[in-house]
């Protein structure tokens, strides 16, 4: 497995963030700790997991996880941000407020 750099993980996140038409959390500090949480993730685990929830250590069992994870485009749409809030819409990135905490929709039934 080729363990990938943050740089790496750093243009990961752009691209995500430019093909789906969201905005990367503005805060550098926190947007730096998620980076640091994928990159070490996927160096863990061999893809890029949600640095904000826990790994099952399989790839079947973490998929819904896998960033962006399956319920991120709801939570942005519905919330403005995704859980971790490395991903945020476009409307809150031009309001200038930070991202809110939200609710885990995986444990929704």
């Amino acid at each position: 497995m080729n363990e990938k750099t943050k740089e790496q993980t750093r243009l990961f996140t752009q691209m995500v963030a430019k093909k789906q038409g969201w905005k990367l959390n503005p805060d550098e500090s926190f947007y730096e700790d998620l980076v640091d949480g994928l990159t070490n993730n996927y160096n863990r685990h061999g893809y890029y997991l949600c640095p904000c929830r826990d790994s099952d250590g399989s790839r079947e069992t973490d998929k819904d996880f896998i960033c962006p994870c399956v319920w991120s485009w709801q939570d942005i749409s519905e919330f403005g941000n995704c859980y971790c809030a490395l991903f945020i819409s476009e409307s809150l990135a031009a309001s200038g407020e930070q991202p809110a905490s939200i609710p885990d929709r995986r444990y929704e039934t």
